[in-house]
């Protein structure tokens, strides 16, 4: 009985801190993954923040995360020089852990769920000159809205890593 009682004990450690790694954006925020934008330089993680799209000139990213609260990037669509859209789908692994460890192999049943990362990259020149890059993960609830509005406002075409992710976009 004590080494069952170890193993949930591991179980439950384990998937708790796989957990915030395999998590994805909130549904209605955006995160900076990475790219050659100073404002976020050093950071491990992704930034995550809040989008604003209602600004007619750029686009605005506010981050929410502890150690960059508050700081902005900002990208006047008119530097936008392409876009990108692409998604990546993955199993909910660290969801099945813990429900197999809660619920027993009835909780194998969350593995057949798929998760989806939504990313827009954006190239655009800095107010020197400088060719710069952003990867940014959109939360599932504004994926066509950001996308559409990005992309009328810039005036360049978006295009897309597959036609999974083009089907997933209209």
């Amino acid at each position: 009985m004590k080494k069952i009682t170890s193993v949930v004990v591991l179980s439950c450690i384990v998937a708790l801190n796989a957990a915030p790694a395999l998590a994805s954006v909130g549904a209605k925020n955006a995160a900076y993954h990475g790219g050659t934008i100073t404002t976020f330089a050093g950071a491990n993680d992704p930034v995550e923040g809040t989008l604003n799209l209602t600004r007619p000139d750029a686009l605005v990213l506010t981050a929410t995360a502890k150690d960059y609260r508050g700081r902005e990037v900002v990208i006047p669509y008119a530097s936008i020089v392409s876009l990108e859209y692409g998604q990546k789908a993955g199993r909910r692994v660290g969801a099945a852990v813990a429900g197999t460890v809660l619920l027993g192999p009835i909780g194998l049943v969350s593995l057949f769920s798929k998760k989806r990362k939504h990313f827009l990259t954006i190239e655009f020149t800095d107010g020197a000159g400088v060719a710069q890059v952003g990867v940014f993960e959109l939360g599932k609830d504004m994926v066509r809205t950001t996308l559409s509005v990005v992309q009328t406002r810039s005036g360049k075409t978006l295009e897309y890593q597959d036609d999974e992710a083009k089907k997933s976009a209209k």
